[in-house]
């Protein structure tokens, strides 16, 4: 049988008994980024203690109305205010903000921060010790700076789109998660950490410049490194050498689900088969991974209809007992309810709404971040604030 995938009682409420003082506590942010990458780093950042004031234009992201679910889960627990940063008021009260912030992230494009005069040069020389992330879609730099763009755009060009999709196809862009965007938030805040790290050092900040399309790149290194040994041994590496594998897929059940197989190594496709019954597969030369990848069609043909003809739960209880790699295809409806989540205590409740939870316990973190700021609405206290410390 599945075993009973509910926490003991010890562990069930692993991240509620989180206490301390939460590790980025104390550090002020200004955030003045838009829509995912910048605002899903600092929601990150908040999450783990720190001050995370957003900094938006007087008509607010234009994310609140465009994508105001996703405005909501990358924004929460921070503080809003608005600024127009042409007006030279509102600059002067940024510029007060600056100096006493750790960190100042921004999402516009190259060139745009030195027009309005809040560019690192300025700021730093206001307050040495800022770190300062600038977050574009091809970097502050080369023949592509000034473009536009979305995740696609920077998928493409860092070489994600030619090796998605099916084996045999055209290029692809399938993923239903934004890497691009979240490859960059998530090295926007690992740099912004290490700068801070070395600040501890020097007492000095430094400027990051990170582009989305480089941080993507960066995540292809994997396949990449298969195509280049390739290319060294003087063979050409197709996308369907970097992507096919033997037991390796997405398989519909007889109830109308789906299971994912990942019974790639030979004890694992040697479990499969004993679990399913496959015929034909006993040959020992098939213990060869190489030699199982160029059967790779073969293999699908036998076991597809064999999936179908069983409901999920079945597959389930046999893989489990098997030790063969699966797991559901979840929908985001049945994320909530997954008994693996819920154990782990991602999908949480913030006021009437799910979200999902800092991945990582860490003491004094307990409970997400639930509130999500309105235009400005903490104005009055930090502008105050900011002035009572001139």
């Amino acid at each position: 049988m599945r075993r009973d995938c509910r926490p003991g009682p010890r562990r069930q409420h692993r991240r509620a008994k989180m206490t301390g003082t939460a590790p980025l506590s104390g550090l002020r942010v200004l955030d003045l980024t838009e829509l995912l990458p910048g605002p899903y780093a600092t929601q990150q950042l908040a999450e783990m203690g720190a001050e995370v004031i957003k900094v938006e234009r007087p008509a607010g992201d234009a994310a609140r109305a465009m994508f105001p679910g996703l405005f909501a889960a990358v924004n929460r627990g921070k503080k809003s205010i608005a600024l127009n940063l042409k007006d030279d008021t509102d600059r002067a009260a940024f510029l007060r903000l600056a100096k006493r912030a750790d960190v100042v992230i921004e999402g516009y494009r190259p060139g745009v921060t030195a027009r309005l005069g809040i560019d690192y040069e300025t700021l730093s020389a206001l307050n040495p010790g800022l770190v300062y992330c600038s977050v574009s879609g091809y970097g502050q730099t080369g023949p592509a700076r000034d473009w536009p763009g979305h995740d696609l755009n920077y998928a493409a060009m860092a070489g994600a789109v030619a090796i998605s999709g099916a084996p045999d196809g055209p290029p692809e862009y399938t993923t239903g998660v934004p890497i691009g965007d979240l490859s960059a938030a998530m090295y926007a805040i690992i740099t912004i950490l290490a700068a801070l790290h070395g600040r501890d050092a020097t007492g000095r900040g430094q400027y990051l410049d990170v582009a989305i399309t480089d941080a993507l790149a960066s995540w292809v290194a994997p396949r990449y490194g298969v195509w280049d040994a390739g290319r060294q041994a003087g063979r050409e590496i197709t996308k369907a050498d970097i992507l096919r594998r033997a037991a390796y897929g997405i398989f519909a059940t007889a109830d109308g689900k789906y299971i994912t197989i990942g019974a790639i190594e030979t004890h694992f496709f040697r479990r499969l088969i004993r679990a399913t019954g496959m015929t034909g597969f006993d040959d020992p030369a098939l213990d060869d991974f190489a030699a199982r990848t160029d059967r790779t069609d073969d293999i699908r043909a036998a076991l597809t209809p064999l999936i179908a003809a069983r409901p999920y739960a079945h597959w389930a209880e046999i893989f489990e007992a098997e030790d063969v790699p699966f797991a559901p295809v979840n929908g985001l409806e049945d994320l909530a309810r997954d008994p693996q989540l819920k154990a782990r205590g991602m999908v949480r409740s913030a006021g009437a709404a799910q979200v999902m939870a800092f991945p990582v316990p860490m003491a004094g973190m307990s409970d997400p971040a639930g509130h999500v700021p309105a235009v400005g609405e903490h104005q009055a206290e930090i502008l105050d604030q900011a002035e009572k410390l001139e």
